[in-house]
């Protein structure tokens, strides 16, 4: 004997497949933005990171020893590109003693980088700086 669905039976298949459609949208965000392709402004960045992404377009002078040292890139959290590819630098955080968290990693050649990303959890996720 066939079954046959009724009008409420159809809304509840409908509202699984929205919700298993709104499950796979966000996951595909999360993964983005662990891969480091969610964007961020330049005015949206804090005043200290926008300091030092001018130093970095004016090739120094830097505050802090190791920047520009390379980023190896070793969690594969930002797109895989040669090593010597990405280079670091600090953003002061505001009454942090060390030089904390918040770092800019810029990829291309130090003098004029091709892409730049903003991390403020060490490493943890990045954000693409749109120039």
């Amino acid at each position: 004997m066939a079954h046959v669905l009724r009008g409420t039976a159809w809304a509840r298949i409908a509202l699984l497949i929205a919700v298993a459609f709104l499950e796979i949208a966000a996951s595909s965000v999360v993964a983005r933005e662990r891969n480091g392709e969610r964007d961020i402004g330049v005015r949206d960045l804090p005043r200290e990171a926008r300091e030092v992404l001018a130093l970095i377009h004016a090739g120094g002078p830097f505050r802090f020893e190791r920047d520009g040292v390379v980023f190896g890139n070793r969690e594969r959290s930002l797109p895989r590109r040669p090593r010597g590819y990405y280079h670091e630098y600090t953003v002061r955080t505001p009454g942090e003693r060390t030089r904390g968290a918040r770092r800019i990693v810029c990829g291309g050649p130090r003098e004029s980088p091709e892409v730049c990303y903003y991390t403020d959890d060490h490493y943890q996720t990045f954000r693409r700086i749109r120039e």
